[in-house]
């Protein structure tokens, strides 16, 4: 269940990146609601991480918290944002997620 709660809390990860990217390309009062938006997630995202900590080891969980969040902000802001996708990009982010897999795959 921990590791469930854990997928969730790097999702909101992603969610206060892409709040942060909204916000910077907002006018008027439509920023503070992104910036509201980003301490949500923020929030959530911290609380659930502090939840799944306590049975899981901090490294792996930290580690599998910040993949999630580092390879769902880089696709969001391809396919939401428009940022450029590079033969580089993929690599690397399956390199991450192999490394993902691999803590979770060794963690005990």
């Amino acid at each position: 269940m921990n590791w469930i709660i854990l997928i969730i809390a790097g999702l909101f990860e992603v969610a206060f990146a892409s709040c942060l990217e909204k916000a910077k390309i907002s006018h008027g009062n439509a920023v503070y609601w992104w910036y509201a938006g980003f301490g949500v997630s923020l929030v959530i995202s911290m609380l659930l991480l502090m939840k799944a900590v306590q049975t899981l080891p901090i490294g792996t969980a930290y580690a599998v918290w910040t993949g999630i969040g580092a390879v769902g902000t880089v696709l969001v802001g391809i396919f939401v944002f428009k940022d450029p996708m590079s033969t580089w990009k993929l690599f690397f982010m399956t390199t991450l997620i192999a490394s993902i897999i691999g803590l979770k795959v060794v963690s005990h």
